[in-house]
């Protein structure tokens, strides 16, 4: 088993006292802990920081205000990478606090050949320690496989993401009929081999999260674009949830983290998380709840 350094060296699990070995079991023990399928986008702008807080203090206030209401925490690597040596300390001082019954999921976007992706896999789960990643699938099975291969962590595949110009390729039509978005879908569940396997499908478009979700009831669905990207919170989580009413991961980074520029801005983020929560659990609940019959 690979090493990872924010689990238990016995690789058992984080210490709920219940085993949970791999990234959907850990996801989904701190959705019911948390009652939350809400994920926080811990993205930092520096232009966007209030005033007088310094980054990490502000990522650990955030992190403070929310860690009772999310199921997950999203770090984008382009954030930290943008501030050269400094944003990389931050990163790593996160995640080394970040507590170890919310699962990291880092926002990394990679793909490459074969070889480069064995060294992004070692990046990624051995040094960063993350317990899944997004990845693109453009170059084919093999070039995921050396994710795949670690059975404990969760690889988000992007589908259809939740930027204006996302059907430009992705809803190309492919053997004359189905969408490239849907056919990508159907590969990256043919590559998963050991239950590691998530889409990434945007909020922007619920009638395309439906049909990712119609292919597999069971690998969890990543909704970015909540938020800033004023994409359907409620018809998305709609489509999106899975047999057990969960599987679904609501991403939400800038309305949340910047709610507030003020001195109050700790406890803006944390009302923004509990009313988020509240909408994401109100729409399962209405996605549970049979429709009534008509005559």
């Amino acid at each position: 088993m690979h090493e990872r350094k924010r689990l238990p060296a016995n690789r058992s699990g984080y210490d709920t006292g219940t085993h949970t070995s791999s990234f959907r079991e850990r996801l989904h023990v701190a959705a019911q802990r948390n009652n939350s399928w809400l994920c926080v986008g811990l993205d930092p702008d520096p232009d966007l920081l209030p005033d007088g807080v310094a980054l990490e203090a502000f990522l650990r206030g955030i992190v403070a205000a929310t860690q009772d209401l999310v199921c997950c925490y999203k770090p984008n690597l382009a954030f930290y990478e943008a501030l050269g040596l400094s944003g990389q300390t931050a990163l790593r001082n996160l995640l080394a606090s970040l507590p170890r019954e919310v699962p990291v999921l880092v926002d990394a976007k990679r793909g490459d050949t074969p070889q480069t992706m064995r060294a992004y896999a070692r990046a990624v789960f051995d040094e960063l320690g993350a317990d899944a990643v997004t990845v693109s699938p453009y170059l084919g099975g093999d070039s995921l496989e050396p994710l795949l291969n670690y059975a404990d962590r969760g690889v988000f595949v992007l589908c259809k993401t939740s930027n204006p110009g996302a059907g430009e390729i992705q809803d190309l039509l492919v053997d004359g009929s189905e969408p490239l978005y849907l056919h990508v879908a159907r590969r990256a569940l043919a590559w998963d081999r050991h239950g590691t396997v998530g889409m990434v499908v945007g909020a922007t478009y619920p009638a395309d999260v439906a049909r990712v979700r119609a292919l597999t009831s069971v690998a969890p669905i990543l909704l970015p674009g909540v938020g800033a990207q004023a994409g359907d919170l409620e018809r998305s989580v709609q489509a999106a949830v899975d047999q057990d009413d969960g599987g679904v991961i609501v991403n939400v980074s800038r309305s949340l983290l910047y709610a507030s520029h003020g001195p109050d801005w700790q406890s803006a983020a944390r009302a923004e998380a509990e009313r988020l929560r509240s909408a994401i659990n109100a729409a399962r609940t209405s996605h549970a709840t049979p429709a009534t019959p008509t005559r």
